[in-house]
């Protein structure tokens, strides 16, 4: 049993999960689940390695304190080496990074005395959404998708206007560079990205991977993250390094 709509409303029946990677996207369906009255109890992040068609990968380390401030428990999975030969397609690629994700979301399932539901931060990836309704079929549960096929400028005004603090940790796109790392995402690096959009194809959320995101502060966060940041700079393109990060 699945929902993507953005305007219906799940069933708050059994414990929900929270698909959480720290970024703006899996916080905001978070967010968005938590105004519902969704009984969210868990968070749980996939520590994915390298490059990944499934999850985002960045920064990941950071969700433990962002979980201490949301102030539910997190579930840490570590998969083993998921890196894809040049024999292995995309898709079983996705299906085979998929797999320990769904073993947690089972364990957790009879740890809970049941799953209600799980959200996700998808926005336009027909690849993820697919593959985690899917998932969220074989659990028996529902699948609360708020992001999935929005306007992705109202996406992104909606947030700001909640109160996100958003700051870019990863770049890997024409147009963006190294003065990109640690931005903060509002309204002027909108205007920057609506532009680069019109030069390059770069998608205003980053859902082709352009960019990655960390929220560091919402509505839904009793303390605000505060970042000590690195860029790390490779060629035509780089990321963050956390030199320091604490509650504030």
């Amino acid at each position: 049993m699945t929902d993507t709509d953005a305007d219906a409303t799940p069933h708050a029946t059994a414990p929900w999960v929270a698909l959480f990677s720290g970024g703006k996207d899996s916080s905001w369906a978070l967010y968005r689940a938590l105004e519902r009255g969704l009984p969210v109890e868990r968070l749980v992040t996939v520590h994915a390695e390298g490059d990944s068609y499934m999850y985002h990968t960045p920064a990941t380390d950071l969700t433990a304190l962002a979980a201490e401030s949301i102030g539910i428990d997190l579930v840490d999975v570590y998969p083993d080496d998921l890196a894809a030969d040049e024999a292995t397609d995309s898709g079983t690629q996705g299906d085979r990074e998929l797999e320990p994700l769904e073993a947690a979301l089972g364990d957790l399932g009879d740890d809970l005395g049941g799953l209600g539901g799980v959200t996700a931060g998808a926005v336009e990836s027909e690849y993820q959404t697919s593959r985690i309704r899917g998932m969220a079929d074989r659990l028996g549960c529902e699948l609360f998708a708020p992001l999935w096929q929005e306007d992705p400028r109202d996406l992104a005004d909606a947030m700001l206007a909640a109160g996100f603090e958003i700051r870019i940790v990863q770049v890997a796109a024409a147009g963006l560079d190294e003065s990109w790392l640690g931005r903060r995402l509002d309204h002027d690096a909108l205007a920057d990205l609506e532009r680069l959009n019109e030069a390059y194809g770069v998608h205003l959320l980053g859902e082709g991977g352009e960019f990655e995101t960390f929220v560091v502060d919402g509505p839904h966060m009793d303390r605000r993250l505060s970042l000590s940041l690195e860029p790390v700079w490779k060629g035509n393109r780089g990321h963050v390094r956390v030199v320091d990060a604490s509650l504030a």
